[in-house]
């Protein structure tokens, strides 16, 4: 069967299809309208973000152009000296064990916190029904405790007097440990308490990233014969590494400027082995008056982590757009 199809020619000189312009011209009327609504929907999100964008805008860029201000004025705050600040923090011994343990710190917590939950993820991936909701809530709980608390807790469990953990070493026939006493022990409770801390955060991350991974690429790995350590490698790894990256940046920030845990455990002791650039940074700006060299130890951070982040997010958008196209 032959059907005519009837012509018609436009003001500007196109020809289309009678039979197919009135479906054309409401795909473009829909497509218009669409186009309207984000761009309405656009304006409406960026109206309603005004106030947090203002909000972080005053809290956090403010101080930081600010503080970097302070950071090159003199211990009177009349005088701009430059870097003179930051050279000076080099060439001192307390300030060199201060970047030896803020490393420490900061490095060895977020690993321990990303295996472990990672681990912990799994485990609860591995939980079907209700259970799984009971347990997450549970785990979650280290995390919902405001962290001051939690350390009063902490620092009670390793009080040389009255800690709990001591008597039962003791009540078991062993001695008494001198967690916050000496050196090493000290670097070891404040390590293990921010992973106590930060571990949950890690595992809800996980979790959710877990909870995306198709579950027809593991049947099909499972088809063509794959181990468990291979699924894990070729499949779960590669599926989470954007939010194991952006999580494991976030956390290793928030880390290096931890302060609560060392200033209420140890307050930089045992002989500042202990101190972090926060808390060395109020030691040296509030205690002892020199704001200008405090900014700088607060600040002596910030390009590092800023040239991390940059490579990081940037091979996190690459990815992404990869697995987009």
């Amino acid at each position: 069967m032959h059907h005519l199809i009837e012509e018609a020619r436009l003001a500007n000189g196109r020809t289309i299809a009678i039979g197919m312009g009135t479906e054309a011209s409401a795909a473009s009327r829909r497509a218009g309208s669409l186009k309207k609504l984000a761009r309405r929907r656009s304006t409406t999100a960026l109206l309603l973000c005004a106030p947090l964008i203002v909000l972080i805008v005053g809290l956090k860029l403010y101080p930081t152009f600010y503080a970097i201000f302070l950071s090159m004025l003199d211990r009177k705050m009349e005088h701009f000296v430059g870097l003179d600040n930051f050279a000076f923090l080099l060439t001192r011994h307390s300030f060199q064990l201060v970047i030896f343990q803020s490393c420490l710190f900061a490095i060895t917590a977020v690993v321990m916190k990303a295996l472990i939950g990672f681990i912990v993820a799994h485990l609860m991936h591995n939980i079907r029904g209700r259970n799984q909701r009971i347990w997450r809530g549970l785990l979650l709980v280290p995390w919902v405790i405001p962290l001051a608390l939690s350390t009063l807790t902490w620092w009670w469990l390793f009080d040389p007097s009255y800690s709990a953990l001591n008597w039962t070493l003791n009540w078991l026939g062993f001695e008494s440990i001198p967690f916050l006493g000496t050196t090493w022990n000290a670097r070891i409770a404040v390590i293990a308490v921010n992973v106590w801390f930060g571990a949950p955060f890690f595992m809800i991350m996980y979790l959710a990233a877990l909870k995306s991974v198709p579950e027809q690429l593991y049947e099909a790995a499972a088809i063509d014969g794959a181990t468990a350590w291979q699924k894990l490698r070729f499949i779960t790894l590669p599926m989470m590494r954007n939010i194991i990256l952006i999580t494991m940046l976030y956390s290793l920030i928030v880390t290096f400027a931890d302060f609560d845990i060392v200033r209420i455990l140890t307050n930089g002791g045992p002989q500042d082995s202990t101190h972090l650039f926060a808390t060395y940074a109020f030691n040296v700006g509030i205690e002892s008056g020199n704001i200008p060299r405090g900014a700088s130890v607060s600040l002596f951070m910030f390009p590092v982590l800023a040239t991390l982040a940059f490579f990081v997010l940037r091979d996190v958008l690459k990815r992404s757009r990869e697995v987009s196209t």
